[in-house]
């Protein structure tokens, strides 16, 4: 491999499949890989969670292990029974700092302590179109500065605790009528309007990492943000002041494996803005790891993307896995406080009946 093609694999967030890490990971871990994506196929128990991060770590300590961890209907911990933890739409509907900041920091420990380093969480989009079908209940709520308050306090429990924080989806998923699983949505409102406040509040509170939308702003572009220079550069970067990780959504959903392909997203991705690129939800074999890679290397070669660009997106993966590695992990996740928050948020209306 040369080096083109190490920077390109740093920048790669690939999935597997199975409980235990096949030979391709461990050996692309072992060579500079950026990281690995978990899900709920990969999560049989806390302790076999444990032991696979230990066995991946030791390939490579620098290894960005990343996992969906959101509360509520969002979790890889507890997907065979449920989370523990309510939703961003039962802690929007308290609207507690302290208590958000506390959920967010149990569900950190128990990351930290099963050897993940980045959550892909909390959701800051403002879910302002009631039809919403990929948001909803995973937004903190209707209203920007509710939303802003409650991703702040998540972001700061989360990495209280020792993991790294990536708000999603950039700039705004909340006002689409489709899902980018699925469709390539798009959005009409300018962002400015109260979409963005929350992205800015994560970043104030010191988020390390933050996941593209693939979607269309009109007012802003007309490709899909994750592929776009001006949302992931000129309003992330310049705008909004954003030193961190730009993680890319899951570049085999639809909305761009549809459009301009995953290869060629891959690549635009990158020129965009976005550092570090996921796959494997769907495709999870290391033929497209390796599709990628080489994509991104001809890329390079070709001139398309400039060698300046690959070592920087690099450079911020190796940033945030130096991060983790400085975090005292002390804490004890409390699923106790999961149902504290539970109980918070139930809300009843209509008459009590007599008896």
């Amino acid at each position: 491999m040369d080096s083109i093609q190490r920077l390109a694999d740093r920048c790669l967030l690939p999935g597997f499949v199975g409980t235990q890490p096949p030979d391709w990971v461990l050996r692309r871990a072992a060579a500079g890989l950026g990281g690995v994506c978990l899900y709920a196929r990969n999560v049989r128990s806390t302790s076999q969670l444990r032991a696979m991060s230990e066995r991946l770590h030791i390939e490579n300590a620098g290894l960005v292990i990343a996992i969906d961890e959101e509360g509520g209907d969002v979790t890889r911990l507890e997907a065979a029974t449920g989370s523990s933890y309510p939703g961003n739409l039962a802690l929007g509907a308290v609207d507690d700092f302290e208590l958000t900041r506390a959920v967010a920091g149990s569900i950190g420990a128990e990351l930290a302590a099963a050897g993940i380093d980045l959550d892909l969480a909390p959701v800051a989009d403002v879910n302002s179109n009631p039809i919403n079908p990929v948001i909803g209940v995973r937004a903190f709520g209707p209203e920007p500065g509710l939303v802003a308050r409650q991703t702040a306090a998540w972001v700061e429990g989360l990495q209280g605790a020792g993991v790294a924080a990536c708000v999603k989806h950039f700039p705004g998923h909340g006002a689409t009528s489709l899902d980018s699983h699925l469709a390539l949505p798009v959005v009409d409102e300018d962002p400015h309007q109260g979409a963005l406040e929350p992205f800015s509040a994560a970043i104030a509170a010191g988020v390390r990492a933050v996941m593209s939308a693939h979607i269309v702003v009109p007012t802003i572009d007309a490709v899909p943000g994750t592929i776009s220079p001006k949302v992931m550069t000129s309003l992330l970067r310049r705008e909004l002041g954003f030193q961190g990780l730009a993680v890319s959504d899951g570049l085999e959903m639809r909305a761009i494996a549809d459009g301009v392909g995953i290869a060629e997203g891959t690549v635009l991705a990158l020129t965009a803005g976005c550092d570090l690129l996921c796959i494997g939800g769907g495709l999870a074999g290391e033929d497209i790891a390796i599709a990628l890679r080489d994509a991104i290397a001809a890329a390079v070669k070709a001139g398309r993307v400039s060698e300046e660009r690959l070592a920087e997106a690099a450079a911020r993966v190796d940033a945030l896995a130096e991060w983790r590695t400085k975090q005292v992990v002390a804490a004890v996740g409390d699923r106790a406080v999961g149902l504290a928050a539970a109980r918070r948020a139930v809300r009843a209306e209509g008459q009590r009946s007599s008896s």
